[in-house]
């Protein structure tokens, strides 16, 4: 099973993992630039579809989730990463009603907690194992969680700034 992405290019390969602390720092920089432009941020393009703040939101909780998932690893063997309740957080955190100065420092923030956990693994705990849940429950390793999360990042600022730039953007 490949995990590549068709939808944005992006190609799981593995021996980026170490890289990956740098590029989260880069990645969430970025998308704090974004989210301090005058785009409509808040404003959902479509029904059931997120807007750029709230794909912001999304990608700041999956780097503190993450961080976590990654210390778990370390001192567990194996644990079972429960799933972040992605779709109820939009809702019980109330992505679309936050500052987007805010998100942007909290993105910028939750980025360097995760990099801070992948600059500390020793070389041999990038073989360390969790049961990850998404798409389906299957054992990964922390390189992978690392690669994943720089997936997460890199998809998710090109959803936000098609949000924002689309037709319905405008409109």
């Amino acid at each position: 099973m490949s995990d590549d992405c068709g939808e944005c290019g992006f190609t799981y390969d593995l021996d980026l993992a170490p890289s990956v602390a740098s590029l989260a720092r880069e990645h969430a920089a970025r998308f704090a630039d974004f989210l301090r432009g005058p785009e409509a941020l808040a404003r959902r393009p479509a029904p059931g579809v997120w807007s750029p703040l709230e794909y912001a939101c999304h990608v700041r909780d999956v780097l503190l989730v993450q961080r976590e998932r990654v210390l778990a690893a370390r001192r567990i063997n194996t644990p079972v990463a429960e799933p972040m309740g992605r779709d109820e957080r939009v809702e019980h955190e109330g992505y679309a009603f936050q500052d987007p100065a805010d998100v942007a420092r909290q993105l910028t923030d939750a980025a360097a907690l995760f990099a801070n956990v992948l600059d500390r693994l020793p070389p041999t705990h990038w073989e360390r194992t969790l049961v990850y849940s998404y798409p389906e429950p299957a054992e990964r390793t922390l390189r992978w969680v690392a690669v994943h999360t720089l997936h997460e990042l890199r998809h998710h600022l090109l959803d936000a700034h098609r949000q924002a730039t689309g037709p319905a953007a405008g409109a």
